[in-house]
């Protein structure tokens, strides 16, 4: 399969990139995509909050009265749920939220989401994207002349100071590196612009499955 590489400046084909169909040619799979944002965004969750059970609050070692005869309930510790002060019933604690999911149906995910971006028109491939100034106003002429206006994530194959800085400010233009790139993120845009060298580590990389 032969790709259209645009130039960075204008929104002229100037080259073409073969790609291997079985990578950039798949079938739309909706399950398989559904169990990769879905272990995505578990991935992402704290999981940090806690709160302290009985067992976990200080004191209450002490039985705080004897068992009979005094006229009140029986009580084994002022820590109990019921004391003021006492320790939660059910008590948070941190847990794990992250999924497991295999390898392989991962990059078949993968695959898939990028032959489905390729099939809708969503995927535009540029030789190469830098700006000059870490300036807003340049990024977004730079975007305008590509076609351009908003809800954009480019791909850029390392970190780049000026354009991270540059597309700070644009609530709608994300700048992501390849290495960093996850299913949500392919969906979660409009648009995706990758650099050929981009495109290149995503083949590679998926081209065992």
């Amino acid at each position: 399969m032969d790709l259209q590489v645009y130039s960075n400046t204008t929104h002229d084909a100037v080259s073409t990139l073969s790609v291997l169909d079985v990578i950039f040619g798949k079938e739309y799979n909706e399950p398989l995509i559904h169990q990769a944002v879905q272990k995505s965004l578990a991935g992402w969750r704290q999981g940090s909050s806690q709160t302290k059970s009985r067992a976990d609050v200080r004191g209450g070692g002490r039985k705080p009265w004897r068992q009979k005869g005094t006229g009140r309930a029986r009580a084994g510790s002022i820590r109990g749920p019921i004391w003021r002060g006492g320790g939660h019933t059910f008590s948070k604690s941190p847990r794990d939220f992250s999924q497991k999911m295999n390898k392989k149906a991962m990059k078949v995910a993968f695959s898939s989401i990028l032959s489905e971006l390729l099939r809708q028109n969503r995927l535009q491939i540029i030789d190469n994207f830098t700006v000059a100034e870490a300036k807003t106003k340049i990024l977004i002429q730079k975007l305008a002349a590509l076609g351009f206006v908003e809800n954009v994530l480019i791909v850029v194959p390392g970190f780049d100071y000026n354009l991270m800085l540059a597309a700070r400010n644009l609530p709608n233009v994300g700048v992501m590196e390849m290495h960093d790139i996850d299913p949500v993120d392919l969906i979660g845009f409009g648009n995706i612009i990758m650099t050929v060298d981009s495109v290149k580590f995503f083949e590679e990389r998926l081209a065992s499955c």
